[in-house]
């Protein structure tokens, strides 16, 4: 059994704050999970025992297990800010997908948790190894649309994920101009105007978290020289739906589902008073989730919904 702390929650077609959800998966959809975890992130991160406690319990190297069958499940404490050197890491050492959110604490940001073998911990990962009996698939999706403008990190504080100048100019005045407003107005804008990195014309949504000073703090590491696109926000509520009824089958049937979710988005939807549409798209099968402060697939990113679908 594993999990951590939250900042909302998701079960059966329900969205909802102070609760405890869970999914038990049984032996017809997962065969076989082995759990690690990775403390002292912040320090060093290391994933090297974790990895040898998944051939120890498989008895194999993670090298030679089957990547169709096989799928890794990350949790990482949320206040860490060592997301993007933890999926670095796992990268390095296998090609099977890992896909997980951050640690909450619903909004307080004083302490995130995540829980493994009967003990919880802080500045630490857990890992979850699961060996499928009829696949999976991950979901990756986010309620955004290009702008066509671009921004050039040419001066960033990575230990701070703060963007110091875009294009040569003061970050906050290179970003008003890209959206077309004053740069004390930024602030109103931050929610529907994330950056994202465009992997082969797929957004990988990186999120303003504040202004400081002249300066952009993000939720995400951004590296010196990295070009970013100017997105524009759009419905998470239609975006979603139609994104898991693209993936419905009657020959392939969803068995379960975990949504991993940004608490951005779901600040959107509580915003919006939306909460119980988004649920609903949930409603027809095992589903469960949690409003995360960060999602992990192939990356760190935000303002996103990383889904696994077991079948």
């Amino acid at each position: 059994m594993v999990g951590c702390s939250t900042a909302g929650e998701l079960d059966a077609g329900k969205m909802m704050t102070g609760a405890a959800v869970a999914m038990f998966f049984p032996a017809d959809v997962v065969e076989d999970a082995a759990a690690a975890v990775t403390e002292n992130l912040r320090q060093e991160t290391t994933v090297q025992k974790a990895f040898a406690e998944f051939e120890r319990h498989f008895r194999l190297p993670v090298s030679s297990l089957d990547l169709a069958r096989h799928v890794g499940l990350v949790l990482v404490d949320g206040l860490s800010g060592a997301e993007e050197r933890l999926m670095e890491k796992i990268g390095d050492r296998s090609d099977i997908l890992f896909v997980g959110g951050s640690a909450g604490d619903d909004l307080k940001f004083q302490q995130t948790r995540v829980y493994a073998g009967g003990k919880a911990y802080t500045n630490a990962a857990v890992l979850v190894l699961l060996r499928l009996k009829n696949g999976f698939e991950v979901l990756k999706t986010q309620s955004f649309v290009p702008a066509g403008r671009h921004l050039v990190a040419t001066q960033v504080d990575e230990a701070k994920r703060a963007v110091i100048q875009f294009d040569h100019k003061p970050a906050l005045e290179a970003y008003a101009e890209a959206l077309g407003v004053l740069p004390h107005r930024v602030s109103e804008h931050l929610m529907q105007h994330a950056l994202a990195l465009m992997v082969n014309g797929e957004p990988f949504v990186l999120s303003p978290q504040r202004v400081d000073g002249q300066n952009l703090v993000f939720f995400c590491q951004i590296k010196e020289g990295m070009q970013l696109e100017v997105l524009n926000g759009t419905d998470i509520v239609a975006d979603t739906g139609a994104a898991i009824g693209a993936r419905q089958s009657d020959q392939n049937p969803i068995a379960g589902l975990v949504d991993f979710q940004c608490i951005l988005r779901t600040l959107d939807l509580r915003n919006q008073k939306r909460c119980e549409q988004y649920g609903a798209i949930f409603s027809g099968f095992p589903a469960i989730g949690f409003s995360s402060y960060g999602e992990q697939y192939l990356g760190h990113m935000n303002q996103t919904s990383a889904i696994l679908l077991l079948r």
